[in-house]
């Protein structure tokens, strides 16, 4: 770990601080407003046309920003994304806006006021708990992402609630703080890193750095081990839209597991229940969210849906009665059998099927070489599962319950 000191001097043009500041002034505050809409597909024709005016230096970062810009909008919304700055890293680590902006809220429930924010990044949960009236102290020890958070501040209006500080947050003192939030880098040279005391930092100093202050929240990856998780954390694993985006140790509250999906939030909280037992496919399958199963709750969603496992060892839950919950999809099944892929081309072809919706747990067949396989055609709809049924390869077809 390394500490540079904040607005570090540069007498080198191509330094990556000085030509993002570049895009601050007012030249290049136009550049960035005439690229707010512009197609890539046509990116050499507008830098010949823009170079023509413009340094080219200035032109290559504007339009670079402008390509981030267009990323980040599925993170952060058009609106907010079309105001901020980016790197490259800082577009794909950033936490995306509606689960930093439900974290905030719970910072805020439990009456944080003042947040060191470590490992910051571009300022996206920053920016989050900044809008629900946390004063946050935003902390990262590369100058460029430092400049961009602090740009970033200044955009949405936030600069009086944001302090930005250049530092190595091992060396920031955490007296005064109500609450503190880490999310140490989970990437690598060699790309994701899963081990959590190979983070930067560790995830041991991180929790060290938790039980400083009253509450604290970890952002972890959603792979990491139950066994990791510290005896006084909690554990919450974090969905969007069916997607799992991360998991969260929580300090200062009750140890509990929960699994969070968003939008909503529809919370669902561990009650330590064991493994319900497997028996035979009911006439309906309930697919738990991601998140449910990253936190090991698939036996209360089996719980409230009355329900049983098709397999030991398998998260889907079957039930002879439909009983809907937010925590899972719930499909009406209609034909169990071996995996065979000719009967099951023959079945689909004789039932007019021509869009094949493919899901899978415990099989090893890749659902775009089952559909290349299966060749459908006709006007009608089917959901297949590929998965295992007391231990054999079987397929269900079915459809969602709306």
């Amino acid at each position: 770990m390394r500490s540079t000191p904040a607005d570090a001097p540069s007498d080198s043009p191509t330094d990556p601080v000085s030509a993002f500041r570049a895009l601050l002034t007012d030249e290049g505050q136009d550049l960035l407003a005439e690229l707010r809409s512009y197609d890539p597909g046509q990116e050499l024709a507008v830098a010949t046309r823009l170079r023509r005016d413009h340094p080219a230096g200035l032109v290559s970062a504007a339009l670079g920003q402008a390509r981030l810009r267009q990323r980040a909008a599925a993170k952060f919304g058009p609106e907010d994304a079309g105001r901020m700055y980016f790197t490259p890293d800082g577009v794909e680590q950033a936490t995306r806006a509606s689960v930093a902006a439900y974290r905030a809220g719970r910072f805020a429930a439990l009456g944080v006021r003042r947040l060191a924010d470590l490992c910051c990044g571009v300022g996206g949960d920053a920016i989050a708990l900044a809008r629900a009236g946390i004063e946050v102290l935003a902390v990262d020890r590369d100058p460029l992402t430092c400049a961009v958070a602090r740009a970033n501040a200044e955009a949405l209006g936030l600069a009086d609630r944001i302090e930005v500080r250049c530092a190595d947050v091992t060396e920031v003192g955490l007296d005064g703080f109500d609450a503190v939030f880490a999310d140490p880098a989970r990437r690598g040279g060699r790309g994701r890193i899963f081990d959590p005391e190979a983070y930067s930092p560790p995830l041991s100093w991180a929790v060290g750095a938790a039980r400083q202050a009253p509450y604290a929240a970890l952002k972890v990856a959603p792979g990491i081990p139950h066994e990791a998780v510290p005896g006084d954390a909690a554990a919450e694993w974090i969905s969007d839209g069916g997607e799992v985006k991360e998991a969260v140790l929580w300090f200062g509250v009750r140890p509990e597991v929960r699994a969070t999906l968003l939008p909503g939030p529809r919370t669902l909280v561990g009650a330590g229940l064991p493994n319900p037992p497997a028996g035979p496919v009911g006439r309906y399958l309930y697919e738990p969210d991601g998140a449910v199963v990253r936190a090991h709750l698939v036996a209360e969603v089996a719980e409230r849906v009355g329900g049983r496992l098709i397999d030991p060892t398998i998260a889907y839950v079957t039930g002879d009665e439909l009983r809907p919950v937010p925590y899972a999809s719930a499909y009406e099944i209609t034909d169990v059998l071996p995996f065979n892929v000719k009967r099951l081309r023959a079945l689909l072809r004789e039932r007019g099927v021509g869009t094949v919706t493919v899901k899978k747990r415990g099989s090893a067949v890749e659902p775009e070489e089952l559909r290349r396989k299966l060749k459908p055609t006709g006007p009608n709809a089917v959901t297949v599962f590929l998965t295992r049924v007391a231990g054999a390869p079987t397929v269900l077809l079915g459809h969602p319950v709306r």
